[in-house]
């Protein structure tokens, strides 16, 4: 039998200068582009590899033209050769952050 348990929610965390949240990168994708949230992380698809942090920067681009940002306002503060990564959206609070990621809740 299936586990049922719910997928928790995304989690966002106020800092001084921002939001941060995590995120599970899924390189090498058909398209760029959010998939939703699991196990409490923003599922980000990119068709970059990961190779020469490509898939850092293609994460980079898809947050800031989803969360109508400039690239510098975000920045991976975490898990940088990973694909569980943290990044902080520099200028947004949580609020305002939550309403600009396309996702059912």
């Amino acid at each position: 039998m299936a586990d049922s348990q719910p997928n928790p929610p995304l989690v966002l965390r106020a800092t001084s200068t921002g939001t941060r949240m995590d995120l599970r990168i899924m390189p090498r994708s058909s398209k760029n582009g959010i998939d939703g949230v699991r196990n409490g992380r923003l599922v980000v698809r990119v068709t970059a590899p990961p190779v020469d942090s490509a898939a850092n920067g293609a994460v980079i681009a898809v947050l800031a033209n989803i969360l109508d940002v400039p690239k510098h306002s975000v920045r991976i503060v975490s898990g940088a050769t990973s694909r569980n990564k943290t990044v902080e959206i520099t200028g947004l609070d949580e609020v305002t952050l939550h309403r600009r990621i396309p996702i059912r809740s």
